[in-house]
């Protein structure tokens, strides 16, 4: 399994991050529509359709993808180094992403049921917070501090 895994590491690493990519995509995005439905009178059906089909068509796919070619990555051998601090805050990162992820998958069914109750400036402040950890993430590998 482990020659597999090295043998496939160019394949790997390039589908891990365009799944990054992907899903990063979502993660600035999804807040920003939230930002436009809060604020709209009256609420538009629209709204919810772009948001539930840029959530499950491809924030959840390239969320899963993310996390299997990490996976991978993280267990073919000579890539990380558990001593090192930057996979530690990288994981801490991307764990804290996949948090924000399920957070605005709970407020797109707030939405939806009509109980949305995050203004659209708190909206606008949480869509800062993907940057922030993706800066953490990016220099952690980078880095590798």
């Amino acid at each position: 399994m482990t020659d597999l895994l090295i043998s496939l590491y160019p394949w790997t690493k390039a589908f891990h991050v365009i799944s990054v990519i992907a899903w990063m995509a979502g993660l600035f995005y999804l807040p920003r529509l939230f930002v436009y439905h809060a604020e709209a009178k009256p609420p538009e059906e629209l709204f919810r359709t772009m948001e539930r089909r840029l959530l499950r068509a491809i924030m959840n796919p390239a969320m899963i993808a993310t996390w299997i070619f990490g996976l991978c990555l993280v267990f073919t051998p000579g890539i990380v180094d558990w001593s090192q601090v930057w996979p530690w805050t990288k994981a801490v990162a991307v764990l804290a992403m996949t948090w924000f992820h399920h957070w605005l998958g709970k407020r797109r069914k707030d939405f939806e049921e009509g109980t949305n109750s995050v203004t659209g400036r708190q909206f606008r402040m949480m869509n800062e917070l993907p940057t922030m950890l993706m800066i953490v993430i990016v220099i952690s590998v980078i880095v590798r501090f």
